[in-house]
């Protein structure tokens, strides 16, 4: 009589894995909650994991700073900001010697399957070091990426977010609400530059929930992305404002208007001391150039000009954000990606950024995200035709067109300054979205 195997003979004849799991790039809150969810799923399926330190950095030398993970090891930390494997920004897609290092050390560790945390940069390494395992060294390295930044900028279907944003959202929120609090109670202004590298996602989160007066982004803006028209544009709301009797407010605005200023409005905006920095994948380093600053110096003098004396303060909001305790909706959508990375492999999946879409695990291959010119994760920009958008552009106090067109409201507008009607709207008709015509 033959005997069917019984469930825990086939899992113990399964080949044993090694899982690395390794994070790039800056923090976001529910790293750990991934990691906790990768290992926590792979030993239960009977395989081993090894957290790598450091991102690519130590492995590009050629170095195993590791440690083995276990459950009683994780346990509790997907409640925890930060990250217990830390974090860098190395790349070792840029040297091939690096490249090389790289999957030499994976290989010698015995690594066969590799979970991979961060953003686009990340996955782009991710994605070139399984292939040159293949092709070099005849090394099948397997590999899922998770999708992590509060930047929200990663090619995902609309309305799903990158891991991390909503707790940054909400945290920003937080603190742009008492900036607001305190403008209302000291009458004055404040300026917020909230962190986000070339999109305005994280920026419009924060000032829509917050209720911000204005929120400024550079995709409202395509084409037209100067320093004078964020501060004219700012200006126009403190006037509007002012013409209605109150004189305090908060404008947001997007740090990733830098990425789009041109080479001599940059250069104008550094010290003697200063140079423009760039990061491991080539990317201008934001926080070098004191963004806020140059805005409060440049707005104070733009209202001097109108004759209006205000007290602004600037504030930045960013790396406050990356290591808060993520939020409930953050610790169970990082529980369902890690444990849909380790699905996917155990599936025999590979080469994928891991998604949740309506309610199920997607995976999304890197063919489908890359950018055909640069070969790079494309960038998702806020959609501006989207509903959210037109409803956070809707509430906002700023200049209209109606304000420069109704000459009621235009003399009203421009009592608070020192320019005439007709000189108002000259000086600032370019803050109006589309063309006006200027009388």
């Amino acid at each position: 009589m033959i005997h069917e195997p019984r469930a825990f003979e086939v899992k113990m004849a399964k080949k044993v894995h090694k899982y690395g799991v390794l994070v790039g790039g800056g923090p976001a809150p529910g790293i750990n909650s991934v990691i906790s969810s990768v290992t926590i799923e792979a030993i239960k399926r009977g395989h081993t994991v090894i957290g790598i330190y450091d991102g690519f950095k130590n492995l590009m030398a050629g170095q195993t700073r590791i440690e083995f993970l276990t459950i009683p090891k994780i346990s509790g930390i997907h409640r925890l900001g930060g990250s217990i494997l830390r974090t860098s920004r190395a790349n070792p897609t840029k040297k091939d010697t690096d490249l090389r290092a790289t999957v030499e050390t994976l290989k010698d560790l015995g690594i066969t399957h590799l979970v991979t945390i961060g953003g686009d940069d990340t996955l782009f390494s991710a994605t070139t070091v399984a292939a040159y395992s293949k092709k070099y060294l005849d090394h099948d390295l397997a590999f899922a990426h998770v999708p992590k930044t509060i930047d929200n900028d990663l090619p995902l279907p609309a309305g799903i977010p990158t891991f991390g944003f909503e707790t940054a959202r909400s945290e920003g929120s937080r603190l742009v609400s008492t900036f607001f609090s305190d403008a209302r109670t000291t009458g004055r202004w404040f300026v917020v530059v909230a962190m986000g590298r070339k999109t305005g996602h994280l920026a419009l989160g924060i000032g829509k929930s917050a209720s911000a007066t204005l929120t400024l982004i550079p995709e409202e803006f395509p084409g037209r992305h100067t320093l004078k028209l964020v501060v004219d544009t700012i200006a126009g709301s403190i006037v509007k404002r002012l013409s209605e009797g109150r004189e305090y407010g908060v404008a947001v605005v997007a740090e990733g208007f830098l990425e789009f200023l041109k080479a001599e409005e940059l250069k104008a905006l550094m010290t003697d001391h200063q140079s423009i920095e760039y990061d491991e994948h080539g990317h201008l380093r934001l926080s070098e150039l004191n963004f806020p600053d140059v805005i409060k110096f440049v707005l104070h003098k733009r209202l001097r000009q109108l004759g209006i004396n205000l007290r602004v303060n600037d504030q930045e909001i960013g790396y406050e954000l990356r290591c808060v305790d993520p939020c409930a909706f953050d610790i169970d959508y990082t529980r369902n990606l890690g444990f849909g990375a380790v699905d996917y492999l155990e599936s025999g999946g590979s080469n994928a950024m891991i998604t949740i879409q309506g309610d199920q695990i997607v995976p999304m291959q890197f063919d489908e995200l890359k950018d055909p010119e640069t070969g790079k994760t494309r960038v998702r920009m806020v959609d501006t035709d989207s509903l959210s958008f037109k409803i956070a552009r809707e509430y906002m106090i700023r200049l209209d067109r109606s304000d420069l067109e109704d000459e009621d409201k235009l003399r009203k507008i421009a009592s608070v300054t020192t320019m005439a009607p007709d000189e108002f709207r000259r000086e600032f008709s370019h803050v109006i979205s589309g063309d006006l015509a200027v009388k």
